[in-house]
């Protein structure tokens, strides 16, 4: 038999990147990523899809947004950029699951069927070539493979905790933790 070499990592473009209840890092402490694009060999990028801010668009732009737009919740997408507010449409395409729209975010209220999650984020978080890899080596991030549930607003400031209570009572029981051991 011929060796084909290491096994190239899977990319986890498409899935949720759930905070390990012991990421410390305030910019991810109990955050749930979506990720939009990864490669192993060029790195990652994503956004934090449950810090909601209690804005809209209409909140944070000088310009009148287009009508369909000004009513688009803002959330906190990560440390990187955040001072850049970027538009994303989440669609479910069978067979696919959860993907970002590529067409004009103009467009997309146009669609026949379930309309997208358009969502706007401040910032968004990115990796370098190998960095996610270390830290999914870390345990620093659990994948799970995202739910229509997941982009439900009125459920996305408690996503994080939803799952965790799913992953067994180990991980609800960690969730539970507070942040500093020594008020308890």
């Amino acid at each position: 038999m011929r060796d084909l070499g290491p096994e190239k990592p899977r990319s986890l473009a498409g899935s949720l990147l759930v905070a390990h209840p012991s990421m410390l890092d305030p910019n991810f402490r109990r955050a749930v990523l979506f990720i939009s694009a990864h490669d192993p060999d060029d790195g990652a990028i994503g956004v934090i899809i449950n810090r909601p801010l209690d804005k809209s668009v209409s909140d944070l732009v000088t310009e009148t947004p287009p009508q369909n737009l000004a009513d688009v919740p803002v959330f906190f997408g990560g440390p990187v950029g955040n001072d850049q507010l970027m538009l994303a449409a989440f669609e479910w395409h069978k067979g696919e699951g959860l993907k970002l729209n590529q067409q004009a975010l103009t467009d997309v209220f146009d669609v026949a069927g379930d309309p997208p999650a358009v969502r706007a984020f401040l910032g968004y978080a990115g990796w370098s070539a190998g960095q996610l890899e270390t830290e999914m080596k870390q345990k620093a991030w659990i994948v799970q493979k995202p739910s229509r549930a997941a982009l439900k607003f009125e459920r996305l400031s408690r996503l994080w905790f939803d799952i965790m209570n799913k992953l067994g009572p180990w991980y609800r029981m960690l969730a539970a933790a507070p942040d500093d051991p020594s008020l308890n």
